[in-house]
């Protein structure tokens, strides 16, 4: 049982609804749902699974190191993705020879063929996603949000997690 007396009318409230890291968060959930039920269904990758792949179709080979760090994934996540995803034979794995601890993470040409699929897809969904938003208003929004990445990125004192 809590002891803490009710809020008075002289305390700072916090209202969710208005709390910017909150509405970030329900933003970038609603957008990894929208995605996730057009590459779950057709596909059947999931939300991380897609991340990996998309890291590798724009940055070629990569650690899983790298993945992690570029997609904001945690270690388990990227590898439990790179795990399913090489099953599936969408990714190879190759030995780094600088470094026997880790190996690279590469497309095979069936991933290759995947991204190149699912990339319309996605950029379709962003297309619908903004519809209605003129140009020069997404392109301040498209400022700002660097903006608050960066920030958030000191804020967090370059915490690489596995939120959506």
């Amino acid at each position: 049982m809590s002891t803490k007396n009710p809020p008075s009318a002289a305390d700072p409230l916090l209202r969710l609804e208005q709390f910017l890291p909150y509405r970030l968060n329900v933003v970038g959930l609603l957008g990894s749902r929208a995605l996730g039920r057009i590459i779950g269904a057709h596909f059947g990758i999931d939300i991380p699974q897609w991340r990996v792949i998309a890291q590798l179709g724009e940055f070629g080979k990569l650690t899983s190191r790298d993945i992690g760090e570029l997609a904001e994934m945690h270690k388990t996540k990227v590898s439990r993705a790179v795990g399913e995803l090489e099953k599936r034979g969408l990714v190879s794995r190759a030995e780094n020879r600088q470094d026997r601890r880790e190996s690279f993470v590469a497309l095979t040409a069936a991933g290759v063929r995947i991204y190149g699929q699912i990339v319309p897809l996605a950029l379709a969904l962003q297309a619908r996603w903004t519809e209605g938003i003129a140009p020069e208003e997404l392109k301040v929004f498209e400022r700002v949000l660097s903006t608050l990445t960066e920030r958030g990125r000191h804020l967090a004192g370059g915490y690489r997690g596995d939120e959506a």
